[in-house]
């Protein structure tokens, strides 16, 4: 693993001297003009690649700049922010590759992979798997989450996914095809048909080629939704076994069920993509107080939504409550946390992106 402790500190040092001779305008602006992935002010990408999975699905292969922390843990994700139409969107994703991963296409180079299902409702998972070509700047959020493989890895492991919820354990997958630590792992996996799988072919290609690793892959249009009771038949040892689960909502939630019911919660591990909302309320006027920036929202438009809607720069990671990356101060009014119903006033922070407008408001940002 390659530490780069000592190279930001000497970067400072360089960037502070050749300020006196550049003053007004700083190194760092023209660092940019030279590489534009050079930049000490935020983490930037470059997209080198975007590989086509599925016919909604895409892996986009970046190049991150000065500041990347390569030695993340399997199963993190990344905050990706690209400009369209004048404004930054910001989304997160999980990592697909391998920590320190290195292309064999691009030997001297380490990069980062996302892979991105597009939504029906998603404006940039869309434009990301369709629209956004090789070479384009993306900003980037540093790694973070907490649904992590463990090093080493658990003896005896289960991993059940369905639709993109497959990103974050591919990404496990890898590093232990790396680290050449694949034991004893099951990995089932939902989708609707054949052709929505993403990673058939690499998933059939680890099970044929590893003793270890056994995929089950089960098509929701033939049989319909997996039964958990099938795990008895399909893995008889499935209690045993430290899980990780990723997918829609109303699976993570059959799932945690059973594993309670079973008493080995404690043996579960879940990653949720999507809010569970729990209550929507009447919305709002939500004002952004330091940029004047004011608009009527719905009381399922979260805080976070509307302040991206007009262009206001938040910071976000998760997206779900989780992380608390977006942690905001209500100036005035009330908003209504989306999972728990409860209403949070004036001086109390919230969480931007499970927080939504219960009447008119105002938010330091």
């Amino acid at each position: 693993m390659v530490h780069t402790v000592a190279g930001p500190t000497r970067l400072t040092t360089m960037r502070g001297i050749a300020a006196r001779f550049t003053t007004p305008l700083l190194p760092d602006d023209y660092l940019q003009l030279v590489n534009p992935l050079w930049s000490a002010r935020e983490l930037r990408g470059r997209i080198v690649e975007v590989r086509t999975e599925t016919a909604d699905s895409a892996t986009l292969v970046i190049k991150p700049g000065w500041g990347f922390d390569f030695a993340f843990t399997p199963g993190q994700y990344i905050g990706i922010g690209i400009r369209v139409d004048g404004r930054w969107h910001w989304r997160s994703y999980s990592l697909t590759s391998p920590p320190g991963w290195i292309d064999p296409a691009r030997r001297s180079e380490r990069l980062v992979s996302v892979t991105v299902k597009a939504m029906p409702e998603g404006f940039l998972s869309g434009h990301l798997v369709n629209g956004v070509p090789p070479g384009t700047i993306v900003r980037l959020a540093a790694p973070q989450g907490g649904f992590v493989l463990p090093e080493p890895p658990p003896a005896k492991l289960l991993f059940l996914t369905a639709g993109s919820g497959v990103t974050p354990i591919m990404g496990m997958l890898r590093t232990m095809r790396r680290r050449e630590t694949i034991s004893d792992v099951v990995h089932i996996h939902s989708a609707r048909t054949a052709a929505d799988v993403v990673f058939a072919e690499e998933l059939s290609e680890l099970d044929q080629q590893h003793p270890g690793f056994t995929a089950y892959l089960h098509l929701t249009d033939q049989w319909g939704r997996f039964d958990l009771a099938d795990l008895d038949r399909l893995q008889p040892d499935w209690r045993d076994r430290e899980t990780w689960a990723c997918g829609p909502l109303d699976m993570l939630s059959d799932i945690e069920n059973h594993w309670a019911a079973a008493g080995i919660d404690s043996r579960l591990r879940t990653e949720r993509f999507e809010l569970e909302r729990a209550e929507i309320g009447e919305g709002g006027t939500v004002t952004f107080a330091r940029t004047g920036h004011t608009i009527d929202t719905d009381g399922a438009t979260t805080v976070l939504e509307a302040g991206e809607s007009m262009g206001v720069d938040l910071s976000a990671g998760c997206r779900v409550g989780i992380c608390r990356t977006c942690v905001v101060t209500v100036t005035e009014g009330h908003v209504r946390d989306l999972r728990t119903g409860l209403e949070h006033q004036a001086g109390e922070q919230v969480q931007a992106c499970v927080c939504a407008a219960a009447g008119d408001c105002a938010i330091d940002a």
